[in-house]
This record gives structure tokens, C-alpha cells and sequence, in this order.
């Protein structure tokens, strides 16, 4: 609920003593006496914190700095910062540390909040507090050393209460006076983010004022509480942070990850909201089924049970409802507050029902925006104060964790993982980053190796041992896992990143690997930005990933660009080279530029993509298709147009959205719904259509959309846009027309003459576990086709986290990947779906007209992570226009 001053108009008596009604019954306090007065404009001064709290007035608080009472209206994130910024000034317990900034520019900081002597001091606290994790460094003094508590606030940019309560957290540990709150700053050092997506959350907060109405609108329907797509829930990429801790595909993430490295807290809080109608949600998760099993139980159990505690009793104390041990889980290592638990510390995650606004009428009651940030406020300050109680126990469970993790490794089968592709090897550079980001112990290759069939060559291929601290994070990394204690999942089963990346590895069950120094830097290309100048040709060799870039980045300038449909071998300035299906061919003659120029071009690019580009001397090819043959297919420059708005998923667009930008430098016009009758559809040669509610469409778009693929332009449909495209009418092969109607479906009960029959309590769980909630698979991916190029081998690692069952085309050419018999490869899934996955298709092309439908019934993109398809997408764009169904 806002404040009264800015609330109450000069004769707005009764209108005061609504409100503070409506305080006191959505807090739980006792109301006021007929006569008392409540200020215009001040929220009781006791209202967040406990009565006894003193502050030292000499560092302002929120409301003094801001102007207005906290609750009152929704804190931009630059004044957040400002008032961090003035905190660090006025306090001498308070260090500001910015760790970067967002994609729209706006900084990404910390408080490092502690003692003034440990402040002195700090530098080398950290490295002592560093040495408990490392098991071959002598521990210091645990019962001298203070705790690391990261306070992180805001993940999601419309869940709003938590940044409030940063300010508020952050003043009463720069503020509060007492014996007892400076014992807290000597035993601990409090690093508190108060904006984990800065982005997001203005766009909310924009959203939230602008619509706040005076006096305030309660109701559900008003446009305050309904904003517009995509939310301030996700970044500027319309991505979930809250998902992203383990791929690190934003940049909020990585700024993150590398501080959290720099001090890897003995605790973090992630800071939640969830639907008005619900009450609060503190830890313990779920029991037994939730838990991830590579974390100790006791994080779930003994060291998670005071926290508990002391949170029931500083919500019992306001008369706050909540609930524990339901829904939400912590088996996933990618979220804000299940990472910790894989580095030797907890992750709490904090849910408190959402009043999406200043004030909200739920299914029971009012939600106000005070409210709400008072509950948060509360567990908190408990969490505060139990980890300076438990301080010691938790540093003891952090060193226990890391040199315990040598001790699973005896036992754990496989010696190390072998990685590396030498035929792509900017993934495997990439691969190493992430490795490396998480601080997991790389080392090269130093002989050739071969393993399976595969062969892994020094310079290309890297070794990561299982016995290391990290023994944890690198089974995350590689380890494929088949079997659970549970079958119904909150977000996904599976996510072995070596499998995402589509990297061929390899986990080594006996005898040694041959590995040389430790990797601690990710190498750079040989050569980048020093071509030689040819007078003939230059090639670009479509395996590897920045391929795309080079290709984009030469249509953009204007030049003629080809593409092999054949594989060939030719001499080049570094020797003979073979190429595959897809390489880019550069002529230098037909040119709208001259080879000067173009050279320079050439150059420019390569360093632009940290990619080589080969020179050719000669068109003359030692094997294959010669450089003037007729399968190079001049490539046209994508022109790609994507849906976006009301009833699209923002998560999948976004994903789209992001790989074009950041690893193809190619625009894509993003169109709104309700802005398609403005769309001339020629301008266009690609549209993308991610999932979403497309019934509605109206019947001209859908008219012009049908000519448009006839004329011989490439519809893109991805994961729900598919079955849509299927059953509008838009595609034409029969098989797949007849095959969305006919497939099996699983059930949740035995086939039997008898209908199945079970308790009421068990639905929930009977049909969860028949949903793909997100599993890894395996599909057969035809490598001659134009949208299997640059690919190698045939097995394709797939992720799938829906139920569309999308059959094979009647063309025998058509079907591009399809799942093999037994496809799961890692994660969850029931025996009714594996067997009805089976021989599916994964990705189908229909010819319609001179134009097709690239149909994905799986999403390429998924989270930005999954690299190993992403080439799918790709070469829709590229290559889209040369196919041609036989």
C-alpha cells in the first residue's frame, strides 16, 4: 500500500481511515483507535522493522533519500543505485563494487557491507574465506572467520518487493546501532545486489507508476496489474535470469557468476514473487524428490532447518500465512538459488504473493505493495541473523563439501572427460569458456587419444578430471542421468551442457589420460585478422560456429556470396583443406568492389569473428566440386520478420532474437500481432513463428501468408507455431496433416479391458509424470540436407520439454531429423512417451509452392544454450531458399 501522504488529499479524512484499514487487515496488525491519526504521507515508523530497531541518524534510509515512504511508489533502478551509491558515502560499514552492465546499459553493482575493520582487512578475508574451498589449501581459523552472505534481490523485473527490501536490508546493516548489529558486521561480510536484473525491472517499474491510480485501483482487471507483453519478468533479451546461472548466456549472468566466484558466499537468498492469491513460501522445498542428488542431504535437512525456523517465527510474529515443503524444487543447478548448493553453500529461494502493483484484490483479501516487502523484509533480517548464528557450522559445511567431493571422485567410475572437435573448434573454444567460468580445472591434450571411435587431437581437445573440487560441477557439466526419484519435475530433468553444446566427449573409465598444463584462459585462433590476399577466391568453412557471422557480415556488405551443396577438398594458403556442405565461397571476381577492397573487407570480418577465412589461389579442386561448379548456390542476404506480442512466448522469441544478435549480427524486424495488417510480406524472404496462440489470425494475413510461401519464400515454425501450421491449412504433405490427429497419445493408466483406477491424491503426480517437462534426446539428423549442413556425426542431441508428436513427412526427403528408436539420452521420461517418441519427427520441410515451411517441432534455440542445434536455425535462414524437395 503506497504512503498516505502522497495518498490522502486535504479533505481525505475517511479516505485515511480506509487506508488504514486496509494496512491493518493486509498486515495483520491491530487497527487504530477511532481517535488516532495516521500521517498523510508516513507509514508507521515501525511498520518494517521490529519497534526496537534504533538507527543512527546520520545515515539517511530509503524515504529520506528517496522522498517518499518505501511501498508508496515503485524505485527506479538508478535511484536504487543512488541510494546505494549514498549509503557507501554516509556509511563507513558500506563498499560499492560495480561488477558490469546490462545490454541496455545500466549498471550492475554490489555493497560489500561489513565492519570497518574488515573493510581494512578485506582483501585478505577473501582469500582466507577462498582457501576453505580449496582442499589443497590450509583452512584458516573458522571460529575467526567471518561469514560470506550473498542478499540478491529482483531476479525477475516485475517482482518488485525485493529491491525495496534491498534498500531497506542494506540501511539496517549501514544503520542499526547495538552490540548485537555490530557483532553481525564483525562476523560477517554481507554482499548485498539489490537490482539482479536492472532491465526488466524498470520496465515494470515504468509500467507499475504510470498506471498507479490516486486513490488506488484494487482491482484485478485494472491495466495497472495486467502490463504489456513481454513483462518486466525477463531481461532485455526476454530471457529468465532465474534459469540462467548455469549456461550463462547473459551478460547480467556472467557479471554474476565471476563475482560470486570472487567470493563464493556460504549462503545466497534469491528474492521472489508469486500469484496474489497465493500466501508465502520459505524453505525446504519439496523433500527427498526435489533434491539434487549430487548435493549433500543435509544442505536439505540440517543446515536448511534453523533458517526455517527462524523464518516461521518472524512471519508468525506479523501474522503472516505461509507454507513449506510444496512445490518449487532444487534439483535444477541453474537457478539463483540451487547454484550455491553445488559450491558449498545454500541457496534459500523466497516466494511471497505479489500484489503485481501498489495494491490487489486476490481471491480472500487485499495485497499491498507494503505489505509485501514488510514479509520479505522479515526473513530477511532473520536470514541475517541466523547466519551469523550458524556461522561456523556453515563455513565447516563448505570445506567438508569440497574436500569430500575428492573423496566421491575415488569412487566415481569415470577419471576424467575428454572434449574437443577439431572440425569445429570455436565450439570447443566456447565449451572451455564456460568451463572455466564456473571455475572448473581444464587441462590440454597433449597426445592424440581416441576413445569409441572418436578421436581427440592435442590442440583441439581438452581433459577435465572428476577428482577436483569442483568433482560436482564437472559431472553437471557431462553426466548424462537416467534414472530419479521422481517423474514430476518444475522445470527441467536434464542439463548436461556437453550434450547442449553438441561437443563430442567422452567420460575415461580406466587407465590415464594424457593431459599437459592447465587451461586458464581460453586460447585465441591462429592468424585472425591476417589473411593473405588472393587474386581468385576466398573460403569460409561452414562447421564452425561463427560461420554464420562471416556469411551475414559479407551479404550486409553487398557482395556476392556462394555456398557449397557439395563437399570438396582444394589448396588453400594453409595447405590442402577439406569442406563440407554449406562453405561459404567469396569470389573475388564478379565484385561490385576491388580485391583491395575486398581484402580489406575479408580481413575486417575475420577479426570481427574470430573465425578464419582461407585464401585460394586456384578454383581447381583436388577432390569434389570444383569453385565454379553449378552446386555453389548463390546465397541471398535473410530478410527475416518474427511475430512477437500478446499470446506469443516472449521466452522463445527472445531466444531467436538474442542468437541472431549476438552470434549472427543479423537484425530481425520483430512485428507485433496487432500491428500485422501494416505488414507487406514481400519485403520479407523469412518469417520465424515461435510458439503462441495464432487461431485469431486474421483471415487476409493468413490469405497473403499462403501466396507469400507459394512465391517461394521460407516459413520458419518453431515448437507450438508447428501443429498450428499443420492444422491451419498452411502445409500441405498429407502425412503430416493426418499425422497431428492420429498419433498416440500416453496415458496415465494401464491399456485395459477395465478403465484404470486410482486415488484422487495421486492425479497431479500420475499426470505430471507423463509430461516432458525438459529431456535430453537423441535424433538422426540427414547431413546432406541444406539444414544439416556443417553438421558431423549423424547423432544429434535434441531438448524437448513438450508433447507435440510431429509424424515423419510422406516425402522420404523431407524428414530432416527424426528420433531414433530408444532416443532418451539423459533426463526424465516415461515408458509410455520414450515409446511413443520413438521414429517421431524432430524437424520436417514442406514444399508448398516455390516456398516451404522449415517445421521444428523442438525448439533450436532453447534457453541460447543449446548450441548443438542452433546451426538448424541458422540454415533455415541461409539456406532456406534452395530447398527443393525431390
Amino acid at each position: 500500500m503506497p504512503s498516505f501522504r502522497s495518498m490522502v488529499r486535504p479533505s481525505g479524512r475517511l479516505l485515511s481511515l480506509a487506508l488504514a484499514l486496509l494496512l491493518a487487515i493486509s498486515s495483520g496488525t491491530a487497527l487504530p483507535t477511532a481517535h488516532a491519526q495516521v500521517k498523510p504521507g508516513d507509514i508507521p515508523e515501525n511498520y518494517y522493522f521490529p519497534a526496537t530497531t534504533a538507527f543512527d541518524e546520520a545515515i539517511p534510509s530509503p524515504s529520506d533519500f528517496l522522498g517518499y515512504d518505501i511501498g508508496t511508489y515503485h524505485t527506479r533502478h538508478a535511484r536504487i543505485v543512488a541510494y546505494f551509491r549514498e549509503l557507501a558515502r554516509a556509511s563507513d560499514r558500506v563498499e560499492i563494487r560495480d561488477v558490469g552492465r546490462t545490454n541496455e546499459f545500466r549498471p550492475m553493482i554490489y555493497a560489500v557491507i561489513t565492519s570497518p575493520e574488515n573493510h581494512a582487512n578485506l582483501e585478505s578475508l577473501r582469500q582466507q574465506h577462498l582457501a576453505i574451498s580449496d582442499p589443497a589449501a590450509d583452512a584458516p581459523d573458522l571460529a575467526e572467520q567471518p561469514i560470506v552472505v550473498q542478499l540478491g534481490y529482483g531476479v525477475h523485473g516485475n517482482e518488485t518487493s525485493s529491491s525495496e527490501v534491498a534498500m531497506l536490508q542494506a540501511y539496517a546493516l549501514a544503520a542499526e546501532q547495538g552490540s548485537e548489529a555490530e557483532e553481525r558486521l564483525e562476523k560477517g561480510i554481507f554482499l548485498v545486489e539489490p537490482v539482479l536484473n536492472p532491465d526488466g525491472r524498470d520496465r515494470h517499474t515504468n509500467w507499475a507508476n504510470m498506471h498507479r491510480g490516486d486513490p488506488l485501483v484494487a482491482d484485478p482487471l485494472d491495466r495497472e496489474h495486467n502490463e504489456v507483453w513481454p513483462s518486466g519478468r525477463t531481461n532485455h533479451y526476454w530471457f529468465d535470469l532465474n534459469r540462467d546461472w548455469l549456461p550463462l548466456t547473459q551478460i547480467e549472468s556472467r557479471n554474476r557468476v565471476a563475482f560470486y566466484h570472487r567470493w563464493r558466499p556460504n549462503l545466497v537468498t534469491d528474492v521472489h514473487e508469486m500469484g496474489t492469491d497465493n500466501t508465502y513460501f520459505f524453505e525446504p522445498t519439496e523433500p527427498v524428490d526435489s533434491w539434487n542428488p549430487l548435493v549433500p542431504d543435509r544442505v536439505y535437512t540440517e543446515l536448511t532447518a534453523p533458517f526455517a525456523d527462524a523464518y516461521a517465527e518472524a512471519l508468525d510474529d506479523i501474522g503472516t500465512l505461509y507454507f513449506t515443503k510444496e512445490i518449487f524444487d532444487n534439483s535444477y543447478p541453474g537457478y539463483g538459488s540451487t547454484y550455491p548448493n553445488m559450491q558449498g553453500g545454500l541457496g534459500f529461494v523466497f516466494e511471497q504473493a505479489s500484489a503485481r502493483g501498489h495494491i490487489q484484490q486476490s481471491d480472500s483479501r487485499l495485497v499491498t505493495f507494503p505489505y509485501t516487502i514488510r514479509n520479505q523484509l522479515r526473513t530477511s533480517l532473520a536470514t541475517v541473523e541466523t547466519a551469523i548464528e550458524q556461522r561456523e557450522r556453515l563455513l565447516r559445511h563448505q570445506r567438508t563439501f569440497f574436500t569430500s567431493a575428492l573423496d566421491e571422485a575415488e569412487d566415481f567410475p569415470v577419471s576424467a572427460y575428454v572434449f574437443g572437435n577439431d572440425e569445429n573448434q570455436s565450439r570447443t573454444r566456447a565449451f572451455l569458456d564456460l568451463l572455466l567460468q564456473h571455475q572448473i580445472e581444464v587441462y590440454e591434450l597433449n597426445e592424440t587419444a581416441e576413445y569409441d571411435g572418436q578421436t581427440f587431437s592435442p590442440g583441439s581437445a581438452y581433459v577435465v578430471p572428476t577428482r577436483q573440487a569442483q568433482h560436482r560441477m564437472v559431472r553437471t557439466m557431462f553426466e548424462k542421468v537416467t534414472s530419479f526419484a521422481d517423474s514430476v519435475f518444475y522445470d527441467t530433468s536434464a542439463w548436461s551442457m556437453a550434450l547442449s553444446y553438441g561437443l563430442p566427449h567422452h567420460g575415461v573409465e580406466r587407465g590415464s589420460v594424457p593431459r599437459g598444463e592447465r587451461v586458464t584462459t581460453v586460447p585465441s585462433p591462429d592468424g585472425i585478422g591476417r589473411v593473405p590476399e588472393s587474386s581468385y577466391a576466398y573460403l569460409v568453412d561452414w562447421t564452425e560456429d561463427p560461420a554464420a557471422q562471416v556469411l551475414n557480415a559479407l551479404l550486409e556488405h553487398g557482395l556476392t556470396v556462394k555456398a557449397a551443396f557439395e563437399p570438396f577438398e582444394i589448396q588453400t594458403d594453409r595447405g590442402p583443406v577439406s569442406y563440407p556442405r554449406g562453405s561459404v565461397l567469396l569470389p573475388v571476381q564478379p565484385q561490385s568492389i576491388s580485391a583491395d577492397s575486398l581484402h580489406r573487407v575479408v580481413e575486417a570480418v575475420e577479426k570481427e569473428a574470430g573465425m578464419n577465412i582461407d585464401a585460394v589461389p586456384s578454383g581447381f579442386a583436388r577432390s569434389g566440386i570444383d569453385l565454379g561448379s553449378p552446386a555453389f548456390q548463390p546465397i541471398e542476404k535473410p530478410n527475416a520478420l518474427m511475430i512477437v506480442g500478446n499470446g506469443v512466448s516472449g521466452y522463445e522469441a527472445g531466444q531467436v532474437w538474442y542468437v541472431l544478435d549476438t552470434r549472427v549480427d543479423m537484425p530481425i524486424t520483430k512485428v507485433a500481432r496487432a500491428d500485422l495488417d501494416r505488414v507487406h510480406l514481400p519485403d520479407y524472404n523469412a518469417l520465424v513463428m515461435v510458439s503462441g496462440r495464432y487461431d485469431d489470425l486474421p483471415q487476409r494475413f493468413m490469405d497473403d501468408l499462403q501466396r507469400w510461401i507459394e512465391a517461394g519464400n521460407t516459413l520458419i515454425t518453431i515448437r507450438g507455431a508447428t501443429p498450428w501450421a499443420i492444422r491451419s491449412g498452411l502445409a500441405n504433405d498429407s502425412t503430416l496433416i493426418d499425422g497431428m490427429d492420429s498419433v498416440p497419445t500416453a496415458s496415465i493408466g494401464e491399456s485395459d479391458d477395465m478403465p484404470a483406477r486410482f486415488d484422487y491424491e495421486t492425479a497431479a503426480d500420475r499426470r505430471g509424470a507423463q509430461r516432458i517437462g525438459g529431456a535430453i534426446f537423441e535424433a538422426d539428423l540427414d547431413l546432406t540436407h541444406p539444414l544439416g549442413f556443417g553438421y558431423t556425426p549423424r547423432s544429434l542431441p535434441v531438448y524437448r520439454d513438450h508433447d507435440i508428436l510431429l509424424p515423419p513427412a510422406a516425402n522420404p526427403f523431407s524428414t530432416v531429423a527424426q528420433y531414433v528408436d530408444a532416443p532418451r539420452l539423459s533426463g526424465y521420461v516415461s515408458e509410455a512417451n520414450r515409446d511413443t517418441l520413438g521414429g517421431t519427427a524432430s524437424l520436417v520441410v514442406d514444399q508448398v509452392g516455390r516456398g516451404r515451411i522449415v517445421l521444428f517441432a523442438d525448439n533450436p534455440n532453447f534457453r541460447g544454450m543449446w548450441l548443438g542445434t542452433g546451426r538448424l536455425f541458422f540454415n533455415a535462414l541461409f539456406f532456406g531458399s534452395h530447398i527443393y524437395t525431390p
